[in-house]
């Protein structure tokens, strides 16, 4: 308990947490506070709100604890007030995030080709200092999935001070979905030699931690509101996120995590044209689909990217070799070599990174509303001002064209 405050994820725009112990006073706010009485532990969460309210969330002492010091928490108690006003007012949740934007990347990898374009998308722009991608959570089970991923960060050295991103993985998700592009062997590929490829990072895909977790410690580790999420799979791992109690990373349930540290989703899913379509996301796990709607916080905003609006955003085979001219043993290239990708694949998924990293000026939105999803895998826009959500309006020819060119520049870049 005592190591409690050193936990990644609390810090100064999440719960203050105090823990007294040997007679030394650690807040994770960075400010010194009072005195605590020599053995004692005490674990205190104080919740900043507008009105500063606060609360005790445990005392915890040692069992060999002199109970002549039991004086000292009654003072304790009575000073929380001082307490929370020394350690609040500008450190608080009340301001706004206004770093660039903070993107943890839902993927289900392994099938369609444009969740490797959002991945070098992402790449791309944390070179240019224009986002910081904070992890990549694969919600398409097996671990060659997962190596996927791996071999993607490795690859484009998207690194940070402990290694490379985080990766999370599913392990209770959706048994046997629809492959489009089969091309979870990537990570295998060999050169004329023998020897591999494409290197990878982590050792042990068994250890990585489940989709859900990864979402926790990253969020409870980031100042509130600032976490923009890309959701471009099945939403298995969000389900799991919302359904998830509170543990070593944060106090919070799942749903009251995403509503504190969340700024926006932004999901490839639906269609919602004149003759809505059942969506291929949703309709592959419809259970996690109904389980995210329903617990997903209705004051957390979503962007839904349809696949109306990345209809005739295609990237044909033979652009995307003759994009990377410079070398053979580029992930993504290889991937076009060796597989058939001639399918009909469009851009959809870059379109969710576009809209997170740069904005909404790109895009036309619809005004804001609610958004339900039916057993068929349909789902419905309505508009409400009261509505957290807002979709994707299909862009013309010449908006298409330019999507896709912003796409292929990133492509040709040697990262």
């Amino acid at each position: 308990m005592a190591g409690y405050a050193d936990v990644e994820g609390i810090g100064a725009n999440a719960d203050t947490l105090f823990c007294f112990f040997n007679g030394k006073v650690q807040c994770v706010c960075g400010k010194s506070c009072i005195f605590a009485p020599k053995y004692a532990m005490i674990l205190f969460k104080f919740r900043h709100t507008e009105t500063m309210r606060s609360e005790m969330l445990s005392i915890i002492l040692k069992d060999d604890m002199n109970r002549k010091f039991s004086w000292a928490f009654a003072a304790i108690l009575t000073l929380c007030a001082a307490i929370l006003t020394g350690c609040s007012s500008d450190d608080d949740d009340t301001q706004a995030y206004t770093g660039v934007p903070l993107v943890i990347l839902d993927t289900d990898i392994g099938s369609s080709t444009d969740d490797l374009f959002s991945l070098e998308m992402l790449y791309y722009y944390q070179q240019q200092g224009r986002c910081k991608l904070l992890g990549v959570v694969v919600d398409r089970e097996g671990e060659d999935c997962a190596a996927c991923a791996d071999v993607m960060n490795t690859y484009f050295g998207c690194c940070d001070q402990m290694g490379t991103v985080p990766v999370g993985l599913v392990r209770n998700g959706i048994k046997t979905p629809t492959v489009w592009i089969d091309y979870k062997a990537l990570p295998t590929y060999t050169k004329a030699d023998g020897t591999p490829m494409f290197a990878r990072s982590i050792g042990d895909y068994s250890a990585l931690p489940d989709g859900w977790q990864l979402y926790r410690r990253l969020l409870a580790a980031q100042p509130d509101h600032s976490v923009s999420i890309c959701s471009i799979g099945f939403t298995t791992c969000l389900a799991q996120l919302l359904e998830s109690a509170g543990d070593a990373y944060s106090p919070l349930s799942g749903v009251e995590l995403v509503r504190r540290k969340v700024k926006c989703l932004y999901i490839q899913g639906g269609s919602y044209g004149l003759s809505p379509e059942p969506d291929y996301n949703f309709l592959q796990g419809i259970g996690f689909a109904k389980t995210f709607f329903r617990l997903w916080p209705s004051d957390v905003d979503i962007i839904f990217s349809p696949m109306e609006t990345g209809n005739g955003i295609e990237y044909q085979p033979e652009q995307v070799v003759s994009d990377v001219s410079w070398t053979d043993h580029h992930p993504i290239k290889q991937v076009y070599m060796t597989c058939n990708c001639d399918t009909g694949q469009m851009m959809w998924d870059p379109l969710t990174v576009i809209n997170a990293v740069e904005g909404d000026g790109l895009f036309s939105l619809t005004e804001r509303g609610t958004v339900v999803l039916n057993d068929d895998g349909t789902a419905y826009f309505t508009s409400s001002a009261t509505g957290n959500s807002r979709v994707q309006i299909p862009g013309d020819k010449a908006w298409r064209s330019a999507m896709l060119e912003k796409i292929r520049n990133v492509n040709k870049c040697r990262q």
